[in-house]
């Protein structure tokens, strides 16, 4: 983790998570679930999930759709 992001009070999720997350969006190019449902989807706690998507989402990998789903970005999509 860089200084910047201790800085900011932004955590790393483990890589294992985040590659795992990465491929059920990749196997799933429709996917779409809000923090709630992926949190009982890969049975993960409130602040771990936040930590996963808020990641996803500032690395382009996820964007937060206004009614709050999160679905793969379009790079994300043209990548795979």
């Amino acid at each position: 983790m860089s200084a910047k992001q201790r800085s900011a009070g932004q955590t790393l999720p483990p890589e294992r998570l985040l590659a795992r997350v990465r491929g059920e969006y990749v196997e799933m190019p429709g996917l779409r679930v809000t923090r709630a449902q992926a949190c009982r989807l890969w049975q993960l706690d409130m602040a771990t999930c936040e930590e996963l998507f808020d990641h996803l989402v500032r690395e382009g990998f996820l964007v937060r759709t206004e009614s709050g789903f999160y679905i793969a970005s379009q790079d994300a999509r043209k990548r795979n």
